[in-house]
């Protein structure tokens, strides 16, 4: 093993580790601005240091350095202390080792070696992620069952029993998109929507599969415990579910975990169903091809995404009333000087492939970092969703959850796995 291949899978390991992790900050952050946005109302813009509040960013470690230092209790009547703070690293970890095998860019070719870009290259790709995610559910219940309360235990109920409901039809869902794509490795799946219907159309999982994604973006949203099928911790009913008993660190890594869930089953969704890593119309043999054309249109965006970033910065940095010498308008002063500053470092770059090394390996580099790109932008987009659906849709109620799994989910899903069949063997 040469020191290129293990300098590869520490990059690999630490993208599958830390991108997860890094997002959930962003998650809080597009949570809360979001929310407001729904509202009407500003969001997080009081936290600062030093007069700079990036956007409501800083709000998030002013709340992470709440909570680590925030008394973490455990009950007194709680007996089984072991399982109690089991629960919440389940729930985070299982979270976490799922995205392991998303692929993140197609393999990437330098000399005669290829490396799959996946934290943990399987074959098993789709298998593994069912296994792992719901696998998650025992940390609710655990946490439920741990806490010796009522309101706990029947959050951990109801998890269960929405696991079950929803599970089922995203396993259905999936065997259709099975019978298209004919494998159940990721990356093959991701190389599969590369390709052309008809010579112009992107051949993604939602223009195959139309029913499909509906069925399984709705189970994922259940999987993952986010409204409008949080019934595992509604409020209204039963305080806090699962988690009332936990305070500090404990809770803080529960929330960690919904929002890693969150990033995670977003990555799942976009592999499936928009492409993945994949660039409309630029499969991997079109963006080598093309490489040198490429980076020059990329060098073309760069300012003009650079000044559309400035103008946003500029709009949103200024006090709702009249200021001498407004302190927001410095801190988008300094702000924008940072996005130029990027943008001249991109161009540098840019430039500097252009120059000395274009062809070869530099190409492959080139079109893996555009891939990964395309990938995260495509994953944001989808947290967005979720943000978009927890502020727009009610919290169903219980029977209105079971309802909607057994009574509709179940019955579409069977009938797409059917008329999915019944397609593939009429082209065939």
């Amino acid at each position: 093993m040469t020191s290129l291949d293990i300098l590869l899978i520490i990059v690999r390991v630490a993208f599958g580790a830390f991108v997860p992790l890094c997002f959930v900050a962003v998650c809080v952050w597009m949570e809360r601005r979001g929310a407001a946005f729904f509202q009407d109302r500003s969001g997080p813009n009081r936290a600062n240091i030093m007069g700079f509040r990036a956007g409501g960013l800083i709000q998030n470690l002013a709340d992470a350095v709440k909570l680590f230092f925030k008394e973490d209790i455990i009950p007194g009547h709680i007996k089984h202390k072991f399982y109690f703070v089991l629960a919440p690293m389940i729930v985070c970890v299982t979270a976490l080792v799922s995205f392991a095998v998303v692929p993140f860019a197609d393999t990437l070719v330098l000399g005669d070696r290829e490396y799959v870009m996946q934290a943990i290259p399987m074959d098993i790709g789709i298998l593994w992620f069912l296994a792992i995610a719901g696998f998650a559910v025992y940390g609710i219940i655990l946490a439920g069952w741990s806490s010796h309360n009522k309101y706990g235990v029947l959050g951990g109920l109801r998890s269960a029993a929405q696991v079950i409901s929803y599970e089922i039809p995203m396993g259905l869902a999936i065997i259709s998109l099975l019978v298209v794509y004919g494998t159940v490795n990721l990356s093959e799946m991701a190389q599969f929507q590369g390709q052309l219907l008809f010579g112009f159309i992107p051949m993604w999982g939602v223009l195959l599969q139309p029913l499909g994604v509906i069925i399984f973006i709705i189970a994922a949203f259940a999987e993952a415990n986010r409204t409008p099928f949080d019934l595992a911790e509604g409020e209204s009913e039963i305080v806090a579910g699962y988690h009332v008993e936990y305070s500090g660190m404990k809770f803080t890594i529960f929330f960690m975990g919904e929002y890693v869930a969150m990033f995670t089953s977003s990555a799942i969704i976009v592999t499936l169903y928009f492409g993945g890593y994949q660039i409309p119309w630029f499969n991997t043999a079109t963006l080598l091809k093309f490489a040198v054309p490429v980076a020059l249109l990329v060098m073309a965006a760069v300012p003009v995404i650079g000044k559309f970033v400035a103008a946003w910065i500029r709009k949103n940095n200024v006090s709702h009333y009249d200021r001498e010498n407004d302190p927001r308008v410095r801190e988008a002063n300094v702000y924008i000087k940072i996005v130029w500053g990027l943008v001249i470092l991109v161009e540098a770059i840019f430039f500097l492939y252009l120059v000395f090394a274009s062809g070869g390996a530099a190409d492959h580099i080139l079109v893996a970092l555009l891939q990964v790109c395309t990938f995260l932008a495509k994953t944001t987009f989808m947290c967005f969703v979720y943000v978009w659906v927890r502020w727009t849709l009610p919290r169903f109620r219980y029977d209105q959850l079971q309802k909607l799994g057994w009574n509709i989910l179940l019955p579409l899903s069977l009938l797409n796995i059917f008329v999915t069949s019944a397609i593939v063997v009429a082209l065939s």
